[in-house]
């Protein structure tokens, strides 16, 4: 015969286990999280494609940090935006970007972190440049977006 208050222990025991077992199971990333971090580096990929800058910075933060491969630095999606429109219009204007992503790793269900190799071919036939990015991907409701980029050149033989 049990107590009540064995009763009463084994019920919070119960409501416990019951509780972090449902909220175990709503912390996993699912395959479309991941397919949305995929999706957003190919919509990166297809503006700077475009050379179109407001198709370019549409999947960062309104507040994104951007570290350029010169080491300078661009804040929020506007500069983002601004900056590529200026390079697509220049020296990128014939430009052909291709992306690669080589790892998704999620910090946390709603932050994931993504390495992308990029290889820009900056005029046709020329020889690529190769770089490597770091993007943080934060979710907001059901929405990825990119909260910090950081991109570094990829060093080849003789460069």
């Amino acid at each position: 015969m049990t107590t009540p208050l064995a009763r009463l222990l084994l019920v919070l025991l119960l409501v416990i286990i019951n509780a972090q077992t449902g909220s175990a199971q709503g912390t996993h990333p699912s395959v479309n999280d991941e397919q949305a971090v995929r999706q957003i580096v190919k919509q990166l990929e297809d503006g700077w494609n475009a050379h179109d800058g407001k198709a370019f910075a549409a999947p960062f933060a309104a507040d994104a940090d951007y570290v350029v491969v010169n080491g300078s630095k661009l804040k929020g999606r506007e500069a983002i935006e601004q900056g590529h429109a200026g390079i697509f219009t220049t020296i990128y204007k014939e430009s052909h970007n291709s992306g690669t992503v080589t790892s998704v790793r999620f910090l946390r269900p709603n932050v994931a972190v993504a390495h992308v190799e990029w290889n820009l071919e900056i005029s046709p036939g020329d020889e690529k440049a190769k770089a490597i990015s770091t993007l943080v991907l934060t979710k907001d409701g059901a929405k990825w977006s990119i909260a910090a980029f950081q991109n570094t050149p990829i060093r080849t033989a003789g460069r």
